[in-house]
C-alpha cells in the first residue's frame, strides 16, 4: 500500500518566505504542492518553489565523511556540479571515513589554533537553530568573535545602515503593507526575478492605483512594470538619491511634523543635500534631469510612499550610505511607521535574516547585542554558563579570507556556505582555501569550496530537518522534517556538539540539547526579539513576527510606528556624499560589469541540481547593450572573453538593448563562467565591510 502524505514547510530559496507542501511518497520527496492557506504566497510559487524537489532524488548527495588524501582536483575547469560524487571520492583526492575519524581529527586540529586563527562561516540557508549553535561554537568553544555568513556580501550595509538611521536592521513593514502604497519607488531591486511573490504584491498595488518608479542601470521585468523608469550609471546611487531629496526640500514637500518631533540631525541633511542641483546629479548619474525631478514629485506628493531596494543598493563600497540615503528620504517626507510606506529591503537568501538575528556576525550575539558591550557579554555568559574573554569584534568574512590568503588565519570551519563561488574576486578566494592548514567544509552537496576542504562533512539539508527560517519581513516560521536525510548525514548543531565534547568533556554539559525545539527554547532566551515565541504560537500558517518580546504580544509586521529603536526614540538623519565606484573605466577596461540573480537560479548548489531549472537556464551569459556589441563586432550568442584586472572568463553574449550603454550584466550562478572571477574585493565599505560586487572595470574580446 502507498504511504502519501503532505508536509508544510518553507521554501529554502530568496527571502520572501514563501509555504509550500512537500509531497512524500514511501518515505521519499517526490513533488511540491500549493499551500494555500499561506499568507505570503496563498498557493502561488516561482519556478524555484515550484521545482524545489528535484535535487531531493540526486545520487552526488554527502552521505558519509570525507578526508582528503590528495590535492584539490580542477577537473579540467567544470563546475562541481557535473562531477560525480564518486569521482570526487575515489582515493585519489578524498577517501570516505567513519564519523567517530572525522571528528576526532577535526576536534585535535582545532586544538592546536589560537582562537584569533580560527574563522566560522554560518549558513543562511540553513535553520536558526543550526546558526545559533554555529556561532556559540565558535565563541564558547574557541573562544573568537570570528564568525560570520553571507549578509557580509549582501545585506550587511543594511544592518548597518539601517541601524544607524532607525535603531534597527531590518525592513520596516510586512510585505502585504505594499499593498497600500500609492507610490513604490524601486531601486537596486528586480523583485519580479529575484523576489517574484513579493513581486506579485507590487502587480497588486499598481491594480489598486499605485504608481510605480524603478531606478534601475537595466531594463528588468521589474522596470517594465513602472510609471516612471531611470536608467543611470552604476555607483551614482548616493547622488541621485540626495538630488531628490534637495528638490522635495525646494518644493516644501518635507513632512516637517515628522522631523520636528522624531528625528534629528537634520540641518546636517539640508546642507549635504543643497549642494545636488539637477545638473550635478545628471552629470554624476547620466540619468535623465527631469525624470529625476518627476521621480522626486511622485514621491514626495502622495500620501504613502515605500521604498523597496536590494542588492543593487548595498553591493558597494558605499552600501551602508546608500541604505541611509534611502532611510534619509523616508523620514524626510514621514513615511516611516505607517502602512504604505517604509525602507523594506529584500533578503536574497530564505534565512539571511535569521542569520543576523541569531549573532552569526563578529560584532554582534543574538538579537544585535554588541560584542564589545560589558553588559550584553554578561548577560550572555549568564545564559550559557560559560566565561567568554574577549569583547574586541571578529573578522567578517572577506576579511576571513584576505587573512587566509596572508597566513594569519590558519584554519575555516563553513557550514553551507559557498565562498568560491559567490564571494568577490574568486582566485583571490581559491588562494586563501588553499593557504589554509585545516579547512572543514559541512554541506549537503559537495561544493565548489568543499573541493579544496581537508574534511567535508554530510549535513541534513532543507526537508530533513525540523527548526525555523526568519524571512524578510521579520516572520519567524516552522520549517517541518519530511524525509530522513540520507546516509550518515547528521544535523549542522549535532555535528558542533560531537565536536565541542571532543575538545573539552566540560562542554557536554553546554550542549545537552537532544533536538530543535530544546535549541529555540534557549535561543529565545538569549534574543530579545524572539521572547515571546513558542512551538504552539508558531504553528499558526501566519506563524509571528519579530520584534515579539511576550506570549502575549501578536507580534509586530509595522516598526517604528510612534517611536524608533534609538535610545531616545528618535530617527537620525545621515547624510552623505557622493564618493562614487572603487575601479572606473579606462582605456583597458572601458565597460563597468554589474552582477544579477535570474528567476531560474539562486546559488549553484540546489537550482543546478533542479533538472528542470537547469535546463531553462544550463549556463551564464553577459548582456551587452547593441552598440557596444556592434564597436566590438559581436553577435548574439556568441562566446566572447571577459577580463577585468584579476581574471578572465569565456562565456556566451546576450545583446540586448535591456542595460545602459558602457555596462554589461553577468548572472553570478554559474562556476564555469562566474562573475566573482572578475569582482573586485580590494576596497570594502568602511561602515559595513562590504565589497564592491556590482561594479568594477572589464573589457570584453572576440574569441578567435
Amino acid at each position: 500500500m502507498v504511504e502519501m502524505k503532505y508536509v508544510p514547510t518553507i521554501c529554502p530559496y530568496c527571502g520572501t518566505g514563501c509555504g509550500l507542501n512537500l509531497v512524500v511518497v514511501d518515505g521519499k520527496v517526490v513533488g511540491v504542492e500549493p499551500w494555500k492557506r499561506h499568507p505570503v504566497n496563498e498557493g502561488k510559487l516561482c519556478p524555484k518553489g515550484t521545482f524545489s524537489h528535484e535535487f531531493f532524488q540526486r545520487d552526488d548527495r554527502l552521505t558519509k565523511p570525507l578526508i582528503r588524501v590528495g590535492a584539490p582536483a580542477d577537473y579540467e575547469g567544470t563546475a562541481i556540479v557535473d562531477v560525480p560524487i564518486s569521482k570526487i571520492a575515489d582515493g585519489s583526492n578524498f577517501r570516505e571515513a567513519e564519523w567517530d575519524e572525522a571528528l576526532d581529527l577535526i576536534a585535535k586540529k582545532i586544538k592546536t589554533f589560537k582562537p584569533e586563527e580560527v574563522g566560522f562561516l554560518a549558513c543562511a540557508r540553513s535553520p536558526n537553530e543550526n546558526i545559533y549553535i554555529t556561532q556559540k561554537f565558535a565563541r564558547t568553544v574557541i573562544n573568537t568573535h570570528n564568525v560570520d555568513h553571507c549578509a557580509r556580501i549582501c545585506h550587511g550595509p543594511t544592518v548597518a545602515g539601517l541601524a544607524k538611521t532607525f535603531g534597527s536592521g531590518a525592513m520596516t513593514n510586512d510585505f502585504v503593507s505594499v499593498e497600500s502604497a500609492d507610490v513604490i519607488l524601486i531601486i537596486g531591486s528586480n523583485n519580479m526575478e529575484a523576489h517574484p511573490l513579493f513581486g506579485r504584491r507590487v502587480i497588486r498595488a499598481k491594480k489598486n492605483g499605485a504608481k510605480i518608479i524603478v531606478i534601475d542601470p537595466r531594463y528588468t521585468p521589474t522596470a517594465k512594470l513602472a510609471d516612471l523608469y531611470i536608467d543611470f550609471k552604476s555607483g551614482g546611487d548616493v547622488a541621485l538619491l540626495n538630488g531628490i531629496m534637495k528638490i522635495i526640500i525646494d518644493e516644501g514637500l518635507q513632512d516637517d511634523e515628522f522631523i520636528e518631533n522624531r528625528t534629528k540631525n537634520y540641518q546636517r541633511l539640508k546642507e549635504t543635500v543643497s549642494k545636488y542641483d539637477l545638473d550635478t546629479v545628471a552629470k554624476i548619474t547620466e540619468a535623465d534631469p527631469e525624470k529625476i525631478k518627476k521621480a522626486a514629485l511622485m514621491y514626495g506628493q502622495a500620501e504613502n510612499s515605500a521604498i523597496v531596494y536590494s542588492l543593487g543598493i548595498t553591493e558597494h563600497r558605499h552600501g551602508a550610505d546608500n541604505v541611509m540615503a534611502n532611510a534619509n528620504l523616508a523620514m524626510l517626507t514621514g513615511n516611516i511607521g505607517k502602512v504604505g510606506s517604509g525602507v523594506n529591503p529584500l533578503r536574497g537568501q530564505n534565512n539571511v535574516q535569521g542569520a543576523c538575528d541569531m549573532g552569526a556576525l563578529p560584532t554582534d550575539y543574538p538579537g544585535y547585542q554588541k560584542v564589545v558591550s560589558e553588559a550584553a557579554q554578561k548577560a550572555v555568559e549568564e545564559n550559557w554558563s560559560c566565561t567568554l574573554d574577549s569583547c574586541a569584534p571578529g573578522l567578517t568574512v572577506v576579511e576571513m579570507i584576505h587573512a587566509s590568503a596572508r597566513g594569519d588565519m590558519k584554519c575555516m570551519y563553513i557550514t553551507g556556505e559557498d565562498p568560491v563561488l559567490s564571494d568577490p574576486e574568486t582566485n583571490h578566494v581559491i588562494e586563501a582555501m588553499e593557504n589554509l592548514d585545516f579547512l572543514v567544509v559541512q554541506d549537503t552537496f559537495m561544493s565548489e569550496t568543499a573541493r579544496y576542504a581537508d574534511v567535508v562533512l554530510p549535513a541534513a539539508g532543507w526537508g530533513e530537518q525540523e527548526g525555523t527560517f526568519t524571512s524578510g519581513e521579520r516572520r519567524v516560521q516552522l520549517v517541518r522534517k519530511a524525509v530522513d536525510a540520507p546516509g550518515e548525514a547528521k544535523y549542522d548543531w549535532q555535528i558542533m556538539k560531537e565536536i565541542a565534547e571532543r575538545i573539552d568533556p566540560k562542554f557536554a554539559d553546554e550542549f545537552t540539547y537532544a533536538n530543535a525545539q530544546e535549541i529555540f527554547d534557549e535561543m529565545r532566551k538569549i534574543t530579545p526579539q524572539y521572547a515571546g515565541m513558542n512551538r504552539e504560537r508558531l504553528e499558526r500558517p501566519e506563524a509571528l513576527h519579530w520584534p515579539c518580546p511576550t506570549e502575549d504580544h501578536p507580534g509586530q509586521g509595522l516598526m517604528h510606528i510612534d517611536t524608533f529603536a534609538h535610545p531616545d526614540g528618535l530617527g537620525i538623519f545621515e547624510p552623505a556624499d557622493y564618493i562614487g565606484p572603487s575601479e572606473l573605466p579606462d582605456d583597458d577596461y572601458p565597460l563597468v560589469l554589474t552582477t544579477t540573480r535570474t528567476i531560474f537560479h539562486y546559488h549553484a548548489s540546489m537550482t543546478r541540481r533542479c533538472k528542470t531549472l537547469d535546463k531553462e537556464l544550463p549556463t551564464g551569459y553577459v548582456e551587452i547593450h547593441p552598440n557596444d556589441a556592434k564597436k566590438l563586432g559581436i553577435a548574439n550568442r556568441e562566446k566572447v572573453k571577459v577580463r577585468s584586472r584579476r581574471g578572465e572568463i569565456e562565456i556566451p553574449a546576450r545583446v540586448t538593448p535591456d542595460i545602459i550603454e558602457g555596462e554589461v550584466n553577468i548572472p553570478m550562478h554559474f562556476f564555469e563562467c562566474a562573475a566573482n572571477f572578475l569582482t573586485t574585493s580590494k576596497e570594502l565599505d568602511p561602515k559595513s565591510k562590504m565589497a564592491e560586487l556590482k561594479v568594477c572595470a572589464v573589457t570584453i574580446e572576440k574569441l578567435e
